[in-house]
């Protein structure tokens, strides 16, 4: 039986059956929404003791033991709320799914330390449990700034890893939609190493020794004089992974300023690059069940869209 974690001391007793179960192990399974990371930081802060003494996350149970948890209010995080537009597609009190905005940097960093989604979540989101022990949202995954749609978003620990282990076990669908230069052949798979490039250090690139697999499966769904739109289904999900594949292979994203080439880059029909995380699909992290999303293809992706049909 679980217990709630809450806020403040908490008693589980272990059973016979925990005989010989990892502590830390034992309190992820025990205790709803932390995680074995989160149980493991907890018993590393002196906050579980058996018999009144400091525990180890690696101490083995006898069966019968009482573990008294210490769960501490989760700790406020640097970035701050900010009013800023988010599009909902969905939302429990597990979870989040977002139609990201082009434009909008996914967390903070060097540079961009406001105006991202995750001051956005934290000034909308009432209920987060806290991720790691702070007040933020779980990312799961991320998008590139400037690429626009489906995002999904965990609301505690327990969300996240089980949506990290979905991701990992390759049980989601994502598909996207490019407008890509030149005319690609009519469908095709990207089977390649993946890793950051030796000179240029803000890009990646599948011409390395050693590297991630990266897999990408595509299909062109209309062809324009001089571009292509294709739909995009991704196996595997590196950092710039189709920006990189398609680059590579000769057909780079229009308008992408980092892998782009001088023609592609000079499109004047989109002033991002092409790209839409158009469908997420994926099993629920509490109750296993399908879930799917698709975000409406934004306007300025149409727009680029109608201004290649007008050059043909």
């Amino acid at each position: 039986m679980t217990v709630a974690a809450g806020v403040g001391p908490r008693s589980v007793e272990a059973t016979g059956s925990d005989r010989g179960s990892r502590l830390d192990q034992f309190l992820a399974a025990r205790l709803e929404g932390v995680s074995r990371s989160r149980a493991q930081a907890l018993i590393d802060d002196g906050r579980v003791t058996i018999g009144g003494k400091r525990a180890r996350a690696s101490a083995r149970l006898k069966g019968g033991e009482v573990v008294l948890v210490d769960v501490p209010a989760p700790a406020p995080v640097e970035p701050q709320p900010e009013d800023l537009p988010l599009s909902v597609l969905y939302q429990d009190g597990d979870l989040l799914v977002l139609d990201k905005a082009a434009g909008m940097v996914v967390h903070p960093a060097a540079g961009h330390r406001g105006g991202t989604l995750v001051n956005a979540l934290l000034h909308h989101v009432t209920d987060l449990q806290g991720v790691g022990g702070a007040l933020r949202p779980g990312l799961v995954h991320r998008l590139d700034k400037d690429t626009s749609g489906v995002l999904v978003i965990a609301k505690h620990d327990q969300a996240l890893h089980a949506l990290q282990a979905a991701f990992q076990a390759r049980e989601v669908e994502k598909i996207y939609l490019a407008l890509v230069h030149g005319q690609p052949a009519d469908r095709g798979t990207f089977r390649t190493l993946h890793g950051r490039h030796p000179r240029q250090r803000l890009k990646f690139t599948t011409r390395v020794a050693r590297g991630r697999e990266a897999v990408t499966h595509w299909e062109v769904t209309r062809r324009f004089a001089r571009a292509a739109r294709v739909q995009i289904r991704l196996e595997t999900g590196r950092t710039h992974q189709i920006r990189v594949h398609f680059a590579e292979a000769g057909h780079p994203l229009l308008s992408d300023a980092l892998y782009g080439t001088r023609a592609s880059k000079r499109s004047e029909v989109i002033s991002r690059q092409a790209l839409h995380a158009w469908k997420l699909a994926f099993p629920h992290p509490r109750t296993g069940r399908r879930l799917s999303f698709t975000a409406p293809v934004p306007a300025d992706f149409k727009a680029a869209e109608k201004a290649l049909t007008a050059e043909e």
